[in-house]
């Protein structure tokens, strides 16, 4: 009699053989990697910057490395709970449980709205209406919104899409943001713009509430996703690395979902 294949060993299997699709989520990051960019009167995050230590010369005939010069929350990036004055007493990035880094995701896309609206705000009523079809959010995963604003990633200008009242980028509605952190069972947000808040989360009560509430309420957010396209609205599991940087708010991430195709 022959044994049972072992859950890890199958998922192996799955994977080299092409049922499992292993989809990148993650922005490339370089210096022309969009940054946020803050009232002046703000401190500001860094672009990434590479800086060479040697490349198969004198300085290290047979090896290339660099330092490398980045913001917490440049690029893919990880929000942990005290990022937020909200969460401030709450895990660092260091702390986050591994066994919460890979999580079922849940894919709700609102392209069509965005495309429209720049300005479109996710409310609780659009949230509901995509349960009533899939089923309820994952018990302990990841809300991933697709508004198709990766599209726009290869420029700081037009991805910011700022005027002379802010950036007018798509997000959750100020009660919806309270409703993810409060209510609903998943353990965060994730979103393919600059930040988890709207452009207009500033202006919000309370200001950038997707950070206020979720922050405060132990959660965590994902930014700068993209292929989010080529994910099924149920079934996909996310995995998220961001660098364990002990006291650190946040931190560049590689983004990956496992996808089963049939």
């Amino acid at each position: 009699m022959s044994a049972q294949p072992s859950v890890l060993a199958s998922l192996v299997s799955a994977l080299r053989g092409g049922s499992v699709e292993v989809v990148d989520l993650t922005s490339p990051l370089s210096s022309a990697t969009p940054v946020i960019q803050l009232p002046p009167q703000f401190g500001q995050t860094a672009v990434f910057e590479l800086e060479e230590i040697s490349r198969y010369d004198d300085r290290g005939p047979a090896w290339y490395w660099n330092n490398f010069r980045s913001g917490e929350h440049t690029g893919t990036h990880f929000d942990a709970p005290n990022h937020w004055v909200t969460g401030k007493d709450l895990a660092d990035v260091a702390s986050v449980p591994a066994s919460r880094l890979i999580a079922p995701a849940a894919v709700l896309d609102f392209t069509a709205e965005a495309e429209q609206d720049p300005d479109f705000l996710v409310e609780v009523e659009h949230i509901q209406a995509w349960e009533a079809k899939y089923g309820p959010l994952p018990d302990g995963g990841w809300l991933l919104l697709r508004t198709g604003w990766d599209a726009r990633a290869h420029s700081q200008e037009t991805f910011l899409n700022a005027d002379e009242n802010g950036p007018h980028t798509p997000g959750l509605s100020p009660e919806c943001a309270r409703w993810v952190a409060q209510e609903a069972p998943v353990i965060g947000l994730g979103v393919e713009t600059v930040g988890t808040d709207a452009g207009r989360g500033h202006a919000f009560d309370p200001a950038f509430p997707c950070h206020s509430y979720l922050m405060g309420s132990d959660k965590y957010g994902l930014t700068q996703l993209r292929n989010l396209g080529e994910l099924p609205a149920t079934g996909s599991v996310v995995v998220a690395g961001p660098l364990p940087i002990v006291a650190g708010s946040g931190s560049p991430a590689r983004v990956l979902a496992l996808v089963e195709r049939s």
